[in-house]
């Protein structure tokens, strides 16, 4: 199958979306088992892929903006990088150590004891040739998994429901956040959005679908989402009234759920760790809710964002940073603790990394290849992959030359951990990389 099918745009994706329900803190599960027995064999000739409450799972954490990489996993002793950033660069005796030449921020300390109990690698220096610099379009890539020239119309999740998940409901994938991803794009359109997943939905006009009223340990900061309405809808906007951060957006209203269904399932959540009070916490406590209480999604999605530091960099990225580690630390030991680490992976990305040099606005710009971190009880902990050299003749106009093709990545992953063909889902073969 091509990647590049004749399927909806990202519009008519979107529009096509069905708002079925409200989800919070409170939801273990949304269909039951027998909704998720796959009905068809995989188009490369592989056995589907389980989609079972065993089944593993991958979760996908955007760092949106284009983390600055650098900053993130400090090259110590390169004194390239400290003449580049006088006043943002990170001090060799400040990095917490993963071997001789790099280190984490010193604000990534959660990631920095995942490390040390082996559950936890970084790949360096990843991107693609030819990077684009634009937000959009450089997003729209590494959604896609597309070369640089070319525009797909699929993601690579969506093509990887569409050989392993035929049969499965919508809700194989579930994002968190106001619109559908351009990854989960399939010729036969899956995904679930949760928006406001550590909100408080109450009852309000009926419109056409179910609602739910549930408790938030968060309601007081979010005590401005509250008494929103749930409506089912078909490509229309909200009613008057509701708002747009507290309903579910189905892409098939054929794989609605009743809101009995819903309130039966809530009734029976059990929560397990304990996470920062922070979006990014809310989210992935919400995630780990639904893994624990058997939710058949294959695979989930998550963003942070904040991270497009162009002017007074110092400040915000240090939080941003210290809001990751502690989320993504407090997300591990909860998986766990519930005995599902072994079986899910998470794997961050960002559409670009920052320029090596900092800029006059105590920020940094644009810039190309960056690190991504994996986590699970797979992985293979260590530093992966060639950082290379800082020096200005080795630079990409003055960006971090990518080293590994993020298309790698996802083949190690779609092979090693979805058990899926990634030829057939990234369109040609990329190289294996060990850290799985």
């Amino acid at each position: 199958m091509k990647p590049n099918l004749p399927i909806l745009t990202r519009r008519q994706f979107l529009r096509r979306g069905a708002i079925v329900g409200a989800l919070t803190w409170t939801i273990p599960a949304f269909l039951d088992r027998t909704m998720a027995i796959l009905q068809a064999a995989t188009l490369d000739g592989r056995p589907p892929a389980v989609a079972g409450r065993d089944a593993k799972v991958l979760v996908l954490l955007q760092l949106a903006g284009g983390n600055d990489g650098l900053n993130t996993l400090v090259p110590i002793g390169d004194d390239d990088y400290h003449r580049a950033r006088p006043s943002l660069g990170v001090p060799d005796g400040s990095a917490l150590r993963l071997g001789e030449r790099a280190g984490f921020h010193p604000n990534l300390g959660g990631l920095k004891s995942l490390y040390d109990e082996g559950r936890l690698g970084v790949v360096q220096a990843v991107g693609y040739p030819n990077p684009n610099r634009s937000h959009f379009r450089s997003t729209d890539i590494w959604q896609t998994a597309s070369d640089a020239n070319q525009s797909w119309t699929t993601g690579w999740v969506g093509r990887f429901f569409d050989h392993c998940c035929a049969g499965a409901p919508a809700s194989v994938g579930l994002g968190l956040g106001g619109q559908m991803p351009l990854v989960f794009a399939a010729k036969s359109p899956k995904g679930v959005i949760v928006e406001n997943a550590g909100g408080n939905p109450k009852k309000g006009s009926p419109g056409d679908g179910p609602e739910v009223a549930m408790d938030d340990p968060f309601a007081a900061e979010e005590s401005e989402r509250q008494g929103a309405t749930v409506e089912a809808l078909a490509g229309r906007a909200p009613a008057e009234g509701v708002s747009a951060l507290d309903f579910v957006r189905r892409t098939e209203l054929d794989a609605q759920v009743s809101r009995d269904q819903i309130a039966d399932i809530a009734a029976k959540a059990k929560g397990q760790g304990s996470y920062p009070a922070t979006r990014l916490g809310r989210e992935l406590a919400f995630v780990a809710r639904l893994i624990a209480g058997g939710m058949t999604t294959r695979v989930y999605y998550v963003s942070q964002g904040g991270y497009d530091t162009h002017t007074n960099q110092k400040g915000a990225h240090e939080r941003l940073l210290q809001e990751l580690g502690d989320a993504l630390k407090a997300f591990a030991e909860d998986l766990k603790a519930q005995g599902n680490l072994d079986r899910v992976l998470l794997m961050t990305f960002s559409e670009f990394g920052r320029r090596v040099k900092e800029n006059g606005s105590g920020g940094t710009d644009h810039g190309a290849g960056a690190p991504l971190f994996l986590i699970g009880g797979g992985v293979k902990a260590g530093v992966h992959g060639e950082m290379p050299s800082l020096a200005s003749e080795h630079l990409d106009r003055g960006d971090v030359a990518f080293r590994t093709d993020f298309r790698s990545v996802y083949a190690t992953v779609l092979e090693k951990h979805l058990g899926a063909s990634s030829a057939a889902v990234l369109g040609r073969d990329f190289p294996l990389l060990g850290f799985l």
